[in-house]
């Protein structure tokens, strides 16, 4: 995977990938380029399955602080309706990419993670946080509406319709304790543990076969909009019955019976 990125920093560790955004004297804004670059990294991420899981992070003192809006045309209306919904889908098709991705994602988020980080981190599997977290839907506090880049979808599934409401109504942004507490985060952290247990959570899942981690993340994407339980529970035999024809399974069950960790090849 090419390294060289002007706002991004992407850090391989054998089958994990550290994907920093690397903007910190903006806390990370999104412009152009870093869209692009996280439109190239996602391509690349969805044909590269050496890489098994992605700790998603921002460089210096916060997450993302959302569109760049000193490089939008928005503020300016410089652009016609065609161009703005092109330059919008754009955008909107990171949070499509990290969902459809085959790795899990984990977000690491500390400071502000506002608008489109907000976006970006809601898309991810799980979410960490550290004490410092703060999360909002800051379109509607610029005249726009709440609802962008994929957040009308996955907050209310995360948090329920009402707390969604109220986040995306107000435009108040959420702190580290009430994600917590709301289910928006999975763990709250010092902000000086946060890698640490990112990392620690991404070892957790690399010790299972890449298979099984790939088709679990394609599973919970289906079934959380399943119409009924038989189509989830189809899903769920559909997977047992393809992972029950691998290697990888005889040598979990082996290593079982052995009392010793399995070592899994993808095959």
């Amino acid at each position: 995977m090419n390294e060289r990125y002007e706002t991004l920093e992407l850090r391989r560790d054998t089958d994990l990938l550290w994907l920093v955004l690397n903007r910190p004297a903006a806390l990370n804004a999104m412009n152009s380029l870093l869209v692009n670059e996280l439109h190239t990294v996602l391509d690349e991420l969805h044909q590269d399955q050496t890489v098994r899981v992605v700790i998603l992070r921002g460089a210096g003192r916060g997450f993302c602080a959302g569109l760049d809006l000193k490089q939008s045309s928005a503020a300016t209306g410089t652009y016609s309706v065609a161009q703005g919904l092109r330059d919008q889908r754009r955008i909107a098709e990171l949070a499509i990419k990290i969902h459809r991705a085959p790795q899990p994602f984990i977000a690491a988020v500390h400071g502000p993670a506002a608008g489109g980080g907000f976006a970006l981190a809601l898309a991810s599997d799980i979410r960490l946080v550290g004490e410092s977290a703060r999360m909002n839907a800051a379109f509607i506090r610029i005249g726009l509406s709440a609802c962008d880049v994929g957040v009308s979808y996955f907050l209310p599934r995360l948090v329920g319709s009402s707390v969604a409401s109220e986040l995306l109504l107000t435009g108040d942004f959420i702190d580290a304790q009430r994600a917590l507490a709301t289910g928006l985060a999975s763990r709250l952290v010092p902000d000086a543990e946060l890698d640490q247990a990112a990392e620690v959570m991404a070892r957790h899942i690399l010790r299972n076969s890449p298979l099984g981690v790939r088709l679990t993340k394609e599973c919970l994407r289906y079934s959380v909009d399943a119409p009924t339980l038989e189509a989830a529970i189809a899903m769920e035999d559909r997977n047992q019955i393809l992972t029950t024809r691998t290697n990888d399974v005889r040598e979990g069950i082996a290593a079982f019976l052995e009392k010793r960790e399995p070592r899994y090849e993808d095959a």
